[in-house]
């Protein structure tokens, strides 16, 4: 496994142009380091999109998605600070999902990495996460200069809880439910991978009719535990 733990938090989001300066000092200095600190929370990272899509994607990663439903964790978004407060208003079009892992595999994080979301018919979940998992993305693992491949599944009663830190932002909150992260050492290595997974993905029993959404990103920020492991 290449992801830090079983339960993950994954936010897109756009950002108004004046707010980029201060967004960057808040995400680097306070915000990240203050969810990494978190018990049981292990890893954070930032992107930046390459592609059209939402401009940001940040990936947290967790021992276990009970963490993330756990009152650490929401006696922060509970109390948010008032550099919270200034920040998160400038946010746009945001989607959030905090996710079980169903499946990962790798040898690290990449530089580059693509996230693809989509929903499944309920009919067809049970056997679309058999064939994803058995079939479709354990080849893509081994593809030339992938990094990591990853299957999370939203846990939607816990993604949709009211916090303080979400009604701060002035819109509503997306909650993708499929997302498939592929990661890797150059950027033709993710598109490459992740055009096999869709091909895969179509090809599976109920899922001819999914139109998935993908949006490449370049890594631009790693912050671990603690100040002296913060990559």
């Amino acid at each position: 496994m290449s992801l830090a733990g079983t339960g993950v938090v994954a936010i897109w989001h756009d950002l108004l142009p004046e707010a980029k300066d201060e967004f960057y000092e808040w995400h680097n200095r306070e915000h990240m380091p203050e969810r990494a600190g978190i018990p049981g929370f292990r890893r954070g990272r930032r992107y930046i999109a390459l592609d059209a899509g939402p401009e940001y994607f940040n990936l947290y990663e967790a021992d276990t998605v009970e963490v993330l439903g756990a009152q650490d964790y929401l006696l922060r978004l509970n109390s948010p600070t008032p550099w919270t407060k200034q920040v998160v208003p400038s946010f746009r079009s945001v989607a959030r999902s905090i996710c079980h892992v169903a499946y990962s595999d790798g040898v690290g994080q990449g530089a580059n990495l693509m996230t693809v979301r989509f929903d499944v018919p309920s009919a067809a979940r049970a056997d679309v996460v058999k064939g994803l998992r058995q079939q479709v993305l354990p080849p893509l693992a081994d593809q030339r200069g992938i990094t990591g491949v990853h299957l999370c599944l939203a846990d939607e009663a816990v993604s949709k809880v009211e916090t303080a830190e979400k009604k701060a932002r002035s819109e509503g909150t997306e909650v993708p439910t499929w997302i498939v992260m592929i990661e890797g050492c150059r950027a033709d290595y993710v598109r490459s991978a992740v055009d096999a997974f869709i091909a895969g993905l179509a090809a599976l029993p109920g899922a001819a009719a999914i139109a998935p959404d993908s949006t490449l990103y370049q890594l631009e920020y790693t912050r671990c535990k603690t100040p002296w492991s913060a990559g």
